[in-house]
């Protein structure tokens, strides 16, 4: 590339030159100048560099966020119901005297009372709908340095700098029967394209390890979503990926082996066929058909990539997780018998202050920093 450059000569491109004086203004200004304050003014802090400074200021605005935060109190219901067949599940209530519930609707304990006594009320109950649906899962793409430091957090505890300082490693090479040999790629990378080499080893691996309807048609091509990815490197990959976390787990350390498990299973599961989920939901009504609640569930199906990975979130969504619920077979007309109704009190939440791995994805979102800034951002401001 440098030949080539040397080889056609082309003008100087002004915007370049321009965000350069820029970062070196920023560096002149908040660097060089403020570094010297904070030094003398409060003991301890390290420096006042242009990113790191905007890292701080994210979490001071979601520390403002979180002081300004009024929480405000709702209701919901959920009553159990039997099955023909006996079989029991729980249901929300969504509709009451035939308007839809929104939130805040049921706004106060008196109003959660009377809902649940309509609800007692509204006997016999039939189920009014049975919706299904197949969807899909897609897997995630091989790890970069941002997306495995997140889940190394989130998984296993680890924080950025523990993360980067086993994967540098792993990537220098671990005592492999008399032989250093790095066991992974180069880890401070913004890529998440594999090598041809490994995708045919993974397709191989898929097959032998897993049977053919868990390899898809076609290899995966991954692109970066990253506002400013330089995808100068191949995605973290193991070197060799017949060379399964079991077979050298004895020549790692304990967290060694754990950091390469996941960086083993997350590039094998990016290769791996979409799972399939059986989603349902089922309305019940009340007699008068002006009280409805609602259940849902999904089940795997087939579960391709889920059989080998699925990746951790940060912030569970406020709604119950359904994924794992296994409902009746019931079908449109069936009777059903309430049991117990339960009102629940509620409230709003302020969002979450960030962790090392909620940071580091905001940074990225933002165009902030570089694979290889991340730790020593999280370092100086103490996250």
């Amino acid at each position: 590339a440098v030949l080539e450059a040397m080889r056609h000569p082309r003008d100087l491109h002004e915007g370049l030159i321009d965000a350069y004086q820029a970062r070196r203004a920023l560096d002149y200004l908040v660097g060089f100048t403020l570094s010297p304050v904070l030094w003398r003014k409060l003991p301890g802090s390290r420096s006042a560099g242009r990113v790191q400074s905007v890292a701080l200021r994210i979490i001071c605005e979601r520390e403002a966020e979180i002081e300004a935060f009024k929480p405000r109190e709702y209701w919901s219901i959920e009553a159990v119901f039997a099955a023909p067949d006996g079989s029991t599940f729980t249901a929300r209530l969504t509709h009451l005297d035939g308007k839809k519930l929104d939130k805040f609707d049921l706004a106060d304990e008196a109003a959660a009372k009377a809902a649940a006594d309509k609800v007692r009320a509204g006997a016999p109950f039939k189920v009014a709908e049975v919706e299904r649906k197949q969807v899909k899962r897609h897997p995630f793409p091989p790890f970069t340095t941002s997306t495995l430091q997140q889940e190394a957090s989130r998984k296993l505890g680890y924080g950025a700098s523990h993360t980067m300082r086993i994967a540098q490693r792993l990537y220098e090479g671990v005592d492999i029967d008399g032989e250093t040999i790095g066991v992974i790629t180069y880890m401070r990378t913004d890529g998440v394209t594999l090598a041809q080499d490994a995708i045919e080893a993974s397709r191989k691996l898929i097959v032998e390890q897993f049977g053919k309807e868990f390899l898809p048609d076609s290899p995966r091509i991954y692109k970066s979503t990253a506002k400013n990815a330089q995808e100068a490197h191949e995605a973290i990959r193991p070197t060799d990926l017949f060379r399964r976390p079991d077979k050298i787990r004895r020549h790692l350390r304990e967290d060694e082996a754990a950091l390469y498990d996941l960086i083993w299973k997350r590039t094998v599961a990016s290769q791996m066929e979409s799972a399939e989920l059986d989603q349902v939901a089922i309305d019940i009504a009340s007699a008068d058909g002006k009280t409805m609640l609602r259940t849902t569930g999904s089940v795997v199906k087939f579960a391709g990539f889920l059989s080998v990975y699925q990746e951790d979130r940060d912030d569970p969504s406020d709604g119950e997780d359904d994924s794992g619920r296994r409902l009746p077979d019931l079908k449109a007309n069936d009777n059903v018998k309430a049991g117990e109704v339960k009102p629940e009190q509620h409230f709003t939440q302020p969002p979450p202050r960030y962790s090392e791995a909620s940071l580091i994805k905001r940074l990225e979102e933002l165009g902030i920093g570089r694979p290889s800034t991340y730790t020593s951002i999280l370092s100086l401001i103490h996250i």
